[in-house]
Formats: C-alpha cells, sequence, structure tokens
C-alpha cells in the first residue's frame, strides 16, 4: 500500500492505492479536504494548511483503516522552473554501461541554478553517440562519445520547504516532492501521445500547469499564474455574490462556450446578504462571464508553445485535466484557438469504482500513486494496514455515495 498527497490551490486529496496489477492500480481509500492557507500553489497559511492535510489524510485512514507514516507531495506553483541540459561522457570500454550514463547526466545537470531554486526532476530526453541522434537507450551500443539531453525541473526552496513543513507537522515523513504536470501525465496520457507530439494543461485552481511531450519525453514545462479561482473571482464580482456561491454556480452552471448554453435556461444567483433575494439569471450571460477567462488562460498557453517553438509540426494535440478543465464546452473553445485536436483526460484505475474515478479532478492523485508505485523500492514508506482490502471498499463506497 501507497500513500500520496495532492496538495492544491482549492482542495487537499490523499489517496492510498495498491500497486498495480495486470496494468492496473486500485484504489482502496481517498480523503479531500477543502485546501486553506494555499494560494496560488504557495503555503500563505502554514495552521490552515496543516489542519487541511490533517482533515485529508484522517479521512483516507479512517476508509482504508490503516494509518499513514509517509507520503509522495504533489506540488505546483509560480516557482516552478524547467530547462533542458546538455552532458558528454567517453565511453570508457567501448561499449556503453549504466555508469557511462550516469555521468552523461550528472555533468548535463551540472550547471548554475539560482540560489532560492532547487532540483525536483532530472528527466532523460535522448541520448547520442558519436553524433548518432534520437537513442532512447544506448546500454550494450558501441561507441567513444555518449552525450545526453535531459530535462531539469527546479522549485523554490522556500515554498518547498514550507509545504513539507506542513506535512511533517502532520506526523507525517514525505517520500517525494514531485510536481504535479509529471504526476498528472503518468494517468491521463497514453504513450502513443507522448511519442507523436502532445501538450498536456492542467487547470487547477491557483496555476494552469503545462508539460510538452514529444518522442516519448518531456521537453518543456511551464506553470502560467491564471486558473481556477480567477473564473470563480469572475462570477463573483461579476454577479455579487459570495465566493463560495460563485464556486457552486461555476460547477453546476458554468459553460466554457457562450454558444453551448441553453438560450432559456435561467439560473437562481444568491445574493451577498440574507436580505437580498435571489435573482435570476440566464445560463448564456454566465457563459458570458466565463469564456474570456478561459480563453486568456488558453491564449497563454499557446504564447507559451509558439515562444518555445512548439507548433503543428511538433505537437499533435492539447489534453486538458485537473478540476477547472470539467465545465462544459472547455475541450471545444481550446479546438478553436490551439487550431488542433484536444481532448479532457481523465486518469484511468482498476477497482470496483474504477468510472467513478474517472474524474480529471483525480488525475494528479491517481498519477502520484503510478509516480509512487514507479519509485518505490521497499515497504518503509508504505501506510500499515489492518483488514482486509474488502472492508476498505465498503468505506469507499460510503465516501462516494456522500460526495457524489
Amino acid at each position: 500500500m501507497l500513500a500520496v498527497l495532492d496538495i492544491g490551490t482549492s482542495k487537499v486529496v490523499a489517496i492510498v492505492g495498491t500497486p498495480p496489477q495486470n496494468g492496473s492500480s486500485e484504489i482502496v481509500a481517498v480523503g479531500s479536504c477543502p485546501s486553506r492557507g494555499m494560494k496560488k500553489g504557495m503555503v500563505v497559511n502554514i495552521e490552515e494548511m496543516v489542519e487541511s492535510i490533517k482533515r485529508a489524510v484522517e479521512e483516507a485512514e479512517l476508509m482504508a483503516d490503516c494509518k499513514v507514516s509517509s507520503v509522495y507531495v504533489g506540488v505546483a506553483g509560480h516557482h516552478i522552473k524547467s530547462l533542458n541540459c546538455h552532458g558528454v561522457a567517453s565511453i570508457r570500454d567501448g561499449e556503453v554501461t549504466a555508469a557511462d550514463i550516469e555521468r552523461a547526466v550528472e555533468t548535463a545537470k551540472a550547471i548554475q541554478i539560482a540560489t532560492d531554486q532547487q532540483v525536483l526532476h532530472v528527466l532523460t530526453r535522448d541520448f547520442m553517440i558519436d553524433g548518432e541522434r534520437g537513442i532512447k537507450d544506448p546500454v550494450g551500443m558501441s561507441g567513444y562519445r555518449l552525450e545526453a539531453t535531459v530535462h531539469l525541473i527546479t522549485g523554490g526552496v522556500h515554498p518547498i520547504q514550507n509545504i513539507i513543513k506542513c506535512v511533517k507537522r502532520c506526523g507525517l515523513e514525505v517520500n517525494r516532492v514531485v510536481v504535479e504536470s509529471i504526476a498528472s501525465n503518468l494517468s491521463v496520457l497514453t504513450p502513443d501521445e507522448r511519442e507523436l507530439g502532445i501538450c498536456l494543461v492542467d487547470i487547477g485552481g491557483g496555476t494552469t500547469d503545462i508539460a510538452v511531450f514529444t518522442r516519448g519525453a518531456i521537453v518543456h514545462s511551464a506553470v502560467i499564474p491564471v486558473a481556477g479561482d480567477h473564473v470563480t473571482n469572475d462570477i463573483a464580482v461579476s454577479l455579487r455574490t459570495p465566493t463560495k456561491n460563485a464556486e457552486e454556480i461555476k460547477l453546476k452552471y458554468g459553460c466554457a462556450m457562450r454558444r453551448l448554453a441553453g438560450a432559456d435556461e435561467v439560473i437562481q444567483v444568491p445574493g451577498l446578504s440574507r436580505d437580498l433575494k435571489t435573482a435570476k439569471l440566464r445560463r448564456q450571460s454566465l457563459a458570458e462571464i466565463i469564456e474570456p477567462r478561459y480563453e486568456e488562460i488558453f491564449s497563454l498557453v499557446r504564447r507559451e508553445l509558439i515562444k518555445h517553438h512548439f507548433d503543428e509540426a511538433v505537437v499533435s494535440g492539447v489534453v486538458l485535466t485537473g478540476g477547472s478543465s470539467r465545465l462544459e464546452g472547455c475541450a471545444e473553445l481550446a479546438e478553436g484557438i490551439f487550431n488542433m485536436p484536444v481532448r479532457v483526460g481523465c486518469p484511468s484505475v482498476g477497482g470496483s469504482f474504477a468510472t467513478l474515478f474517472r474524474n480529471p479532478i483525480y488525475a494528479t492523485g491517481v498519477g502520484l500513486l503510478y509516480y509512487a508505485v514507479e519509485t518505490s523500492t521497499s515497504g518503509t514508506d508504505k501506510p500499515r494496514r489492518s483488514h482486509g482490502i474488502k472492508r476498505s471498499w465498503g468505506n469507499l463506497r460510503a465516501w462516494l455515495k456522500e460526495h457524489f
């Protein structure tokens, strides 16, 4: 059993799951709590953040009847940076070994980064032997000179330390800090998409994370500080309704394209005070508030792709995921802006409740579970379980009934 923690701007999700069997991973417990103390991926109130994490983890522990002692933690925010690096090493015995690859990668990442940044991921893109490009696995190949291209992702030292501090104050150890776009890609992208060229756009509450993949490897990542919370704020200001009500209106009636909203559909909008009666609003009018903000998000993503020369010849499509990608018309609006195929990516999990977890809001959480399975090598980072899986599924059924 493995435990992961998706700490977002709008929610904290704790997931306990089993390693994949026959290509699928079974989720046996999930806990969720509104995220308080976070803004755009940054901790702004430690006490509130600790309380949110505790509640999410306790809910998962109760459901799975286990004690979580350590977690893999997903992080995001505009402090996340990335760059591509190049390293060279001689092939000592005329045939590439794992040691040669390690030396090439070490030279690639031995670059100077800002003192307020720390390395989070070193992701190998491809290799070159004696000028021959596009090699994925050079082990055993003959040559004299090995070159490696890696994608380096860094995060702000203090923002990462603050998140780790919050997790530790909950009595948990951090196995690994994982950038959320790296986790999400594991749960929503297919190997063919990564090979042909795809742009993953993870629209969360505080930030929109971008990850571009070509030839099976990540080649670019970035963070845009505009996301779902901005849409909620636009609704709250325009309709003069509390933020909580604005979020509910967005999720229940929101549409990202005005022409897709029914002309005869009317919704009720609560006022700012108890004395004010609810007002009636056409759903098309609500869409007119939402559409410009989503246009801005997708235009900023497109600008990022153009800036780094990822045109239609490199990227064949876009996959949207994250909680703010659930709105009706989101994919249709994005297709018009990117001028390429767009789909909404949902995680794929096994088990009795697989269909209920096919929701983009769980893309990062499920991706973290896959990441944990791939990187864990011992049982020291796993929660202790005291009862069988049948009881866990019973608890999970009750949780899903309550939340859905």
